[in-house]
């Protein structure tokens, strides 16, 4: 029996309905990348701009109260919606906003009848509310009962929609939000400064937001480090420092001309130079590297959490808020906590409110740890209250912090919250236990890696995973390493995740598949990596790596493919098709000798019939036609180990359906200078291949001789390998290592394939 249903309105409500002047009206499943592109025609934006601007949607953002990076200068997500067109629990729908003492008679009764008792609430609890809500700009826990009250209406605050932003989808669903729009300010300049150490940055930030910037973000050593390991951003984060400095802030100044940005970047100059830090800010004026350090700061979670094995960077304290003042004690305080729990801290983002993300390193999987967490959490909340700052400066509640209301804000507040939770949704049907009546944080019923949770014993993988630590080999960790952030959601990546874009079904998503195949190698799964769920999933991947290069922390579900094809093959055997595709390198070189009797399937009348009959190759599809003049290895000399040559490697599809593209390489290769050669197999054997074919239906075995047989042949000369077949090479860099553990091969995985 299900216990819930998950609502995804990415698919379909999707859409910006209208634009009038500084007001948008969308649905809740667009994301803020697409509005902004819509936008821009506009010349405006939508100013609250989380790091996952690219996939998270307004709806999500509206749910827990999302702030992003210029906060300071724009306010959180409630300062900017006007009115949210909601449905309720029972099925009436109201747009919520600005609205008069006198609803009218168009208002139905149920709704008159709810607003009335929540203005109530906001009259009879307005002192304990100025009382306890801590002053804090990113404050977001709770709800935002703040107004309601007599003073926040006068001060033009009142708007219900304030109250339904940051609810976390426990009061209604939105249907639609009209949205506050800003000028798009079209210059921008960065200074990265350096310190010394992290509480120099912090004691830093109180005096930099002085100067009026748009953001003040941190990047503390870890995350340099850990970026710096990741080769899509090394080159970025090397051109960004000055020497090694233990902590960066990133300071943003926007505006519409060059002249005053400059005198910013000055400014920050003496700035730092009068704080005891001359010559340690990088000037940043040009929008191609401006953009390159965006990339960099919007994967700051998942650079994280890139770290392999059981311990992770866990969320559960990350965007606790303090004044600026106290940010450099609070923060040296917290990372004492820390170590006395034998963890430590990551920490990053915005300095400019005094709101950083810092998730401790633990093991979810470890009963021990879970304890440090909770205590760890105690003792955080402990100095927040102490600070007078605010438990739930972004994220929202959740589980992990509704349960620390009372304790934060008083037991009359958390009554409060329960009388606006009951009020909207009597039966307590809108995703309950958040912000109200919350379970344990530490509940390890509820976690993803729940107190029975553990590798499959039975499972024994078919390719070397060794890179990750962990059971079945490694596998399972490789597998964890997604950590469900969603990256591959993105709507302008450069490839992943192809099968996705053209679905939008969340099966169909690198995301998907990992937590698919992670319930099947735990049990979760009846018939593990071979069962039909996990067939599904897989179906549409096309092995296209985008998510090996892409994903930030290197889920390469390609090669986790060939793992789920091999459980299948091993389990239910191949159909007659698979086996036809895979055996083809065996087979090729006989069609090739009479490519009449293979091509008939395209001209003979009932040919195309019977191979769907008996193959399963649609009739309606033509098939690749072999040619007459297939190209052989005697075409080109054979290595020789001289200078200046290179090893061409024919491909499989090249080599007998398009061979005058290896002709045109070898071509390419002599106008460039060098001398291509091709490898032999031993005398009279077939042509060496990549096993490829064989990899795609899942025959590790055969594709692992195929491996051995090349290999043997490549390795005997110390030469470059190219190629005009990018997934032959690529299994010659990455597969082949899998494939022949311990043994490498001695140019591909250096990048000369």
């Amino acid at each position: 029996m299900n216990r819930a249903l998950v609502i995804d309105c990415t698919k379909y409500l999707r859409n910006v309905l209208k634009v009038e002047g500084d007001t948008a009206t969308v649905q809740p499943g667009i994301t803020l990348g697409a509005l902004n592109a819509a936008l821009a025609k506009e010349k405006k934006f939508f100013p609250v701009d989380p790091s996952t601007w690219q996939r998270c949607t307004i709806g999500g953002m509206a749910a827990n109260n999302s702030c992003g990076s210029k906060s300071i200068r724009y306010g959180l997500m409630a300062d900017n919606v006007r009115a949210i067109d909601a449905l309720l629990a029972d099925g009436t729908r109201f747009n919520f906003g600005e609205l008069p003492d006198n609803l009218g008679a168009g208002v139905p009764a149920g709704v008159a009848d709810l607003i009335q008792s929540l203005r109530a609430l906001g009259v009879r609890e307005a002192a304990e509310i100025a009382a306890r809500f801590p002053d804090q700009l990113r404050r977001v826990g709770g709800y935002n009962i703040e107004a309601l009250t007599p003073a926040a209406r006068a001060a033009g605050r009142g708007n219900l929609a304030r109250l339904l932003v940051g609810s976390e989808g426990t009061l209604a669903f939105s249907a639609a939000l009209d949205l506050k729009l800003s000028p798009v300010k079209p210059r921008k300049v960065l200074g990265i400064c350096q310190f010394p150490s992290f509480r120099k940055a912090m004691e830093a930030s109180q005096h930099l937001v002085t100067l009026d910037p748009e953001a003040v973000e941190l990047v503390d050593r870890t995350m340099i480090d850990l970026g710096r390991s990741i080769a899509m951003y090394r080159a970025t984060i090397d051109r960004i420092l000055i020497g090694e400095p233990d902590s960066l802030l990133i300071v943003e100044f926007h505006g519409h001309e060059d002249a005053p940005l400059l005198r910013s970047l000055d400014a920050l100059d003496e700035m730092m130079a009068d704080l005891g830090h001359p010559g340690q800010v990088v000037r940043v004026v040009e929008p191609g590297f401006q953009a390159a350090i965006a990339e960099v700061r919007e994967a700051g979670l998942n650079i994280m959490m890139s770290m392999k094995g059981d311990g992770k960077p866990v969320s559960f304290i990350e965007d606790c808020a303090v004044a600026l003042p106290d940010l450099a004690d609070y923060t040296e305080r917290l990372n004492d906590v820390f170590a006395r729990y034998g963890s430590k801290g990551t920490w990053y983002a915005h300095a400019s409110v005094g709101c950083l993300h810092v998730r401790p390193v633990l093991n979810m999987k470890a009963g021990e740890d879970v304890a440090k967490m909770r205590a760890i959490a105690e003792e955080c909340f402990a100095l927040v209250r102490e600070y007078k700052g605010s438990h739930s400066g972004e994220h929202g509640d959740g589980i992990v912090r509704s349960e620390f209301h009372e304790s934060m804000f008083g037991a009359r507040i958390v009554g409060a919250f329960e009388q606006v939770k009951d009020a909207f949704d009597p039966k307590g049907l809108l995703n309950p236990g958040r912000i109200t009546r919350a379970p344990r944080m530490d509940d390890r019923t509820l976690f993803r890696y729940g107190p029975d949770y553990a590798a499959d014993p039975a499972i024994a993988p078919a390719l070397d995973w060794s890179a990750w630590p962990g059971p079945q080999g490694g596998l399972l960790g490789a597998v964890e390493m997604c950590n469900n952030n969603g990256t591959c959601r993105k709507s302008d990546a450069n490839v992943m995740c192809p099968s996705f874009r053209a679905t939008q079904d969340e099966q169909h998503l690198t995301r998907g598949r990992a937590n698919t195949l992670r319930l099947a190698l735990t049990g979760q799964l009846p018939g593990g990596l071979a069962s039909a769920e996990v067939a599904a999933a897989m179906e549409l991947c096309v092995s296209c790596k985008g998510c090996k290069r892409e994903c930030p922390t290197g889920v390469d579900m390609a090669k986790l493919k060939i793992e789920v094809q091999a459980a299948r093959a091993a389990t239910h055997g191949l159909s007659l098709k698979d086996r036809v595709i895979a055996t083809m390198p065996r087979w090729a070189p006989f069609a090739a000798m009479a490519p009449f009797i293979p091509n008939a399937r395209g001209w003979v009348p009932g040919l195309a019939w019977l191979s769907e009959k008996l193959l399963g190759f649609a009739a309606g599809r033509s098939l690749p036609r072999f040619v007459g003049n297939a190209f052989h290895d005697a075409e080109l000399p054979a290595p020789s180990g001289a200078a200046g040559e290179v090893i061409l490697f024919p491909d499989l599809f090249n080599r007998y359906f398009e061979p005058e593209n290896i002709r045109a390489a070898a071509r390419v290769l002599r106008a460039a200078g060098y001398r291509p050669v091709v490898a032999r197999p031993a005398k009279g054997a077939r042509p060496l291949d990549s096993g490829r074919t064989y990899l795609a239906a899942g025959l590790v075995a055969e594709a692992r001789a195929e491996a051995r047989r090349t290999l043997d042949a490549l390795a005997a000369f110390d030469l470059p390998v190219v190629g005009i077949e990018p997934s032959c090479l690529l299994t010659l860099r990455d597969e082949f290592l899998s494939l022949l553990r311990g043994r490498r091969p001695r140019r591909c995985p250096g990048g000369r394939c």
